[in-house]
């Protein structure tokens, strides 16, 4: 199955672990104020942990300016029209790490623990396998352990830990930890049988 072919099946409304009915759908053009809402609701000492300007509204309207799925694919978590959560799933088209996907998920703070997040990530996993992904990474720093704690309970593996190697928004130190996860992907469900 295609990338394409999968996303046909959003919008779709899924019932978390704890009894939430969430909708789940790629990012639109119009979503920046939303989409930027969410990372508003997070607290600054976690804001710092995060790669891209999350605190500039700009940074979401060039994202929903030059929408590109196959490239940054981010599937938000709506609940009465408000975006709670997001998971991303990055690829490379072309090159030696065309096989490997990159996964990101963030959710709203009063969400957390309600399965959204964890919701997220599976719709993510999945739609990598199902674009013929082999791998999926996450990258964190070592102070982010509940959002590895999410990862390993999918099966992502601690893959290597640099020290310092990394610094946050305020230009501090962290070691950078990689996680990594083997995908079953369509074509060797297709040989099973």
């Amino acid at each position: 199955m295609s990338l394409e072919l999968a996303l046909e099946n959003y919008p779709k409304e899924i019932t978390t672990k704890s009894g939430t009915t969430i909708t789940l759908r790629p990012l639109q053009q119009g979503d920046a104020e939303a989409y930027h809402a969410l990372f508003q609701t997070m607290p600054p000492a976690e804001i710092q942990y995060i790669k891209h300007r999350v605190v500039d509204l700009q940074t979401f309207q060039d994202w929903c300016d030059h929408i590109d799925l196959g490239h940054n694919l981010p599937l938000l978590a709506l609940r009465e029209g408000r975006v709670i959560g997001a998971g991303t799933l990055h690829q490379k088209l072309g090159g030696w790490r065309r096989h490997i996907g990159r996964v990101s998920v963030h959710c709203e703070p009063k969400e957390r623990g309600q399965g959204v997040g964890y919701t997220l990530l599976a719709e993510i996993i999945e739609l990598a396998s199902q674009s013929g992904l082999q791998r999926l990474e996450a990258e964190f720093m070592a102070e982010q352990i509940s959002a590895m704690a999410l990862s390993a309970h999918h099966g992502f593996e601690e893959l290597y830990r640099l020290e310092e190697y990394v610094k946050d928004m305020q230009a501090i130190d962290h070691d950078y930890v990689l996680m990594g996860l083997k995908l079953t992907t369509d074509e060797e469900y297709a040989g099973m049988g």
